[in-house]
Order: structure tokens, then C-alpha cells, then sequence
């Protein structure tokens, strides 16, 4: 999810608030940018959408299929909704058609591949109303904003966009849920406690459990390759003037994303712990194979603000190392479940637009 030009979503940014790139998306240098670095992790990058803002790219188990966001007008899209594409017929292949899977009611964010590999998950507003939810005011005060519609839902659908099924009816926020490697339960972010924090549940959505409890927008969490822990981004207002912004905000169904930084817990909660001190906004991150590393987005090293690279780091904090240099927004990353490939969202590309779509790379350690 965007700072001061982050909207595809609660869970993403917004890169349609991007400014538009020169011709070849290379990031323009300026006094104060840091000396681009070759993006020797990644090789042979493709381009799996043309057009749009395309974002939130994840894996199925087989490392073989990614389910993802848009609002390709193209498609006769209003709003977000989710896809499903074949990652080998997609690449560099503008005429491929992905599959459509939430169904054109409402707004989707946030969807992800059950552990059948025959389902996804995702969130909807489509039992609010058919239509998109209008889009509040996102620039108050000279800060972006992020929208949290207290409309949306998880639902499970097929790979056909069939057999749809509501896991959550409560009322509030109920976005950014992801699966445990171990099959077993599902990660999510609600307001359901009054603030925003990680819940987990059952796949038929019962056994719920709160796992953070500190004021501050708690989200876009992962487990990590073994299931044992959790990633996540968090806001966390200390002064009195930042906790009643950040409740004034909350109470009108919006945050500020500009301040975030990224943890690690255990999958029950315990052992939190703060991974980065960088300023900011860090966000989208998830765990590298080995599950001793984090990879992330970050805007810290950007005098501009919305200069979003991937970075990595060690879980102790250690280690920071640049991952990406090509435009001026990377985010988005996961790595496949077969630790071979590198999913994330970037402008590269875009022809001096601002439309974001998505790429895969052979990752290189």
C-alpha cells in the first residue's frame, strides 16, 4: 500500500498517483540519490501485464500460477478486482487473457491462493453494493491516504470465479489475508478490536485470535517458508498530537501510511520484535527462503518520497542491501514457493506512463 503517491488498494499503494516516468523509467538522479546499483539478484525479467495499475502478485503453491489486482480499463474495470494468470503464457505476452476471479461487484483488494491451489481468497465489497465504493478524499493536511472501507469481507472463490463463499461477516475491516505454508490458517487485518491489528483463523473461518494488540496500522503480513512466523508492516504513533491523528483518521475510515516500519513475531504473537529503524515508509515485506532474510519496499534513501525500491535485510536488523534501481516504484515482492522466482510489482516499462504492472525474475542469491 502509497506515501505521498501511493492507490491500488488498502493493501498497496497507488501508483496511479505516481508522477509519469521518462521513456526508458529510469530513476532521474539528483543530488541527493543514492548511485544506482545493478540488479544482480534479479535475471531474466518479464512483463506480465500490459496497462493499468497491476499489483499484489502472489504465488500458488506450484510456483506455476500468480493471483493479482487491477483496474485495466481495458478489461472494463471501474475499480479493483482480482485475476489469475498463468505465469509461463503471461510472460511478454500482451494478448494473454487473465482469468477473472471476484466477479466485477464491489471493490476487491488483497487475494491470495488457498492451499488447494484451486481457490483464492480476497477481500470484497460486493455485499455493500454492486457498484465501487466512492474514493474519499486521499490529500488532507499534505498527507496521502489510505482508504480502510469497513465494506470489505473475505471471501474464497474458484480459479473460475465460481463456488464463492464468505468467510468473514462482522462488521469493519476485514482485508489482506494470507495463507500459512502449513495449510492451516489464515492470516488477515481487521478493525474488528477497534484498531487495526493481525487476527488469524481457521480456513472455514472460525478459531479467530487477535496476535497484536499495540496501537498503529498492523498489516500486509506473511508467514514465513516454515510457518512459524510472521512479517509484517506497522505504524505505531507515540506522541499524543500522532495517536489522535491517527484515531481521528481511523474513526473516518482512512490512515497515513508514511510512517511504517517492519516486524517479525511469532505466528501466536509472541516474541515481537522491531527488523528496521529506516524512517519513513517500509512496507510490503516477506520473507526470503532461507526465512532468515526480509525483503521490502522502501522510500527511506528518497529525498522525493516516492521512490519505493526492494531492499533486503537480515532478521536482526543487519545486512541492508539494495535489491532494485530500475523506476521509481518496486514493491510487492514474493518469492515462489519453490525459492526460484521473484514476483513484484514496478513502472519499468510503462512507456512514460504511470501504469504499474506486474514482473517475475529468476531470483540469484
Amino acid at each position: 500500500m502509497k506515501i505521498q503517491i501511493l492507490t491500488l488498494a488498502l493493501c498497496c499503494i497507488a501508483p496511479a498517483l505516481l508522477p509519469a516516468q521518462n521513456p526508458h523509467n529510469a530513476t532521474q538522479p539528483t543530488a541527493n540519490s543514492p548511485k544506482p546499483i545493478a540488479e544482480s539478484h534479479l535475471k531474466n525479467i518479464r512483463q506480465l501485464t500490459f496497462g493499468g495499475d497491476n499489483a499484489e502478485a502472489y504465488w500458488s503453491p506450484n510456483s506455476q500460477w500468480l493471483t493479482f489486482q487491477s483496474n485495466n480499463a481495458a478489461w472494463g474495470l471501474q475499480c479493483d478486482h482480482i485475476f489469475a494468470m498463468d505465469v509461463k503464457k503471461a510472460a511478454n505476452n500482451q494478448a494473454y487473457q487473465p482469468r477473472a476471479i471476484s466477479g466485477g461487484k464491489g471493490r476487491t483488494t488483497c487475494s491470495f491462493f488457498m492451499p488447494d491451489g484451486k481457490n483464492i481468497i480476497f477481500a470484497s465489497t460486493m455485499s455493500a453494493a454492486d457498484t465501487c465504493p466512492p474514493t474519499p478524499n486521499l490529500r488532507q493536511g499534505g498527507k496521502y491516504l489510505w482508504p480502510i472501507y469497513d465494506s470489505y469481507d473475505l471471501y474464497v472463490a474458484d480459479l473460475n470465479g465460481k463456488n464463492v463463499k464468505r468467510l468473514t461477516d462482522t462488521p469493519g475491516y476485514d482485508a489482506e489475508a494470507v495463507l500459512s505454508p502449513k495449510g492451516d490458517k489464515i492470516l488477515f487485518t481487521s478493525t474488528r478490536s477497534g484498531d487495526l491489528e493481525l487476527w488469524t483463523m481457521d480456513l472455514d473461518g472460525k478459531n479467530l485470535k487477535q496476535i497484536t494488540f499495540d496501537l498503529g496500522y498492523d498489516g500486509g503480513a506473511f508467514f514465513s517458508p516454515d510457518g512459524s512466523k510472521i512479517v509484517f508492516r506497522a505504524s505505531r504513533p507515540k506522541t499524543d498530537a500522532e495517536i489522535n491523528e491517527y484515531r481521528e483518521l481511523l474513526s473516518q475510515g482512512l490512515v497515513a501510511p508514511t510512517n511504517m516500519e517492519i516486524f517479525v513475531c511469532n505466528v501466536d504473537g509472541s516474541n515481537l520484535r522491531q527488523i528496521t529503524n529506516l524512517g519513513k515508509a517500509n512496507w510490503a515485506p516477506y520473507f526470503h527462503p532461507s526465512g532468515k532474510k526480509i525483503i521490502f519496499s522502501s522510500n527511506h534513501h528518497s529525498e522525493r518520497g516516492y521512490d519505493f525500491q526492494l531492499f533486503m535485510i537480515n532478521e536482526d536488523g543487519s545486512g541492508l542491501e539494495q535489491i532494485t534501481s530500475e523506476s521509481i516504484f518496486n514493491s510487492f515482492p514474493m518469492f515462489s514457493p519453490d525459492g526460484k522466482k521473484l514476483a513484484f510489482s514496478s513502472n519499468r516499462n510503462n512507456g512514460g506512463t504511470r501504469d504499474t504492472n506486474v514482473f517475475v525474475a529468476d531470483w540469484v542469491d
